[in-house]
């Protein structure tokens, strides 16, 4: 049987797609453009760092359940969301990146997606999502609280605080 989930369920507004290596120009392109994420990371907006988060799963996770979504306002990509299907048990879905393009965002069209993932997320019978924030980020943190997410531990990671959120759907 196909696992993999029908991803046009997640927005009515935006086509969605899988997104892969043949797309990582595209998606660079978006991250470049969002200088405060990367400031706080650790990370670099950079295209090898593009390459390694389209294929990398949580420990022991197969990559069968990762969907690297491409949200496109016709052919503009908008916006990428990493989501692992069942992370870290079935019926929760792992949002481990999520950005929307730099001159998109103040305007409630980041909020409004989340939303419609929840929903569709829901409608698939599952119960919750979660996500890491960085501590030190203060416009992530704002956005994931605002959008519903509760802080339910802190991890500290490799010189780093991460804000483990979940959202109960």
């Amino acid at each position: 049987m196909d696992k993999r989930l029908d991803v046009s369920g997640f927005s009515s507004r935006f086509s969605v797609r899988v997104l892969d290596e043949r797309d990582a120009d595209e998606i660079f392109r978006l991250c470049r453009g969002n200088t405060q994420f990367y400031q706080f990371c650790g990370a670099k907006a950079e295209k090898e760092q593009v390459l390694r988060d389209l294929r990398i799963t949580p420990p022991g996770v197969d990559a069968s359940f990762k969907y690297y979504l491409g949200f496109y306002e016709g052919q503009e990509l908008i916006a990428v969301m990493d989501l692992i299907d069942g992370y870290p048990e079935p019926g929760i879905g792992y949002i481990g990146f999520f950005m929307l393009e730099r001159a998109r965002q103040g305007k409630e069209l980041g909020s409004s997606i989340i939303r419609e993932v929840e929903a569709y997320w829901k409608r698939l019978g599952n119960t919750a999502l979660r996500l890491g924030i960085d501590k030190e980020n203060p416009q992530s943190t704002h956005f994931w609280k605002k959008n519903g997410f509760s802080v339910i531990r802190e991890v500290e990671r490799e010189g780093w605080t991460v804000l483990v959120a979940e959202k109960k759907l």
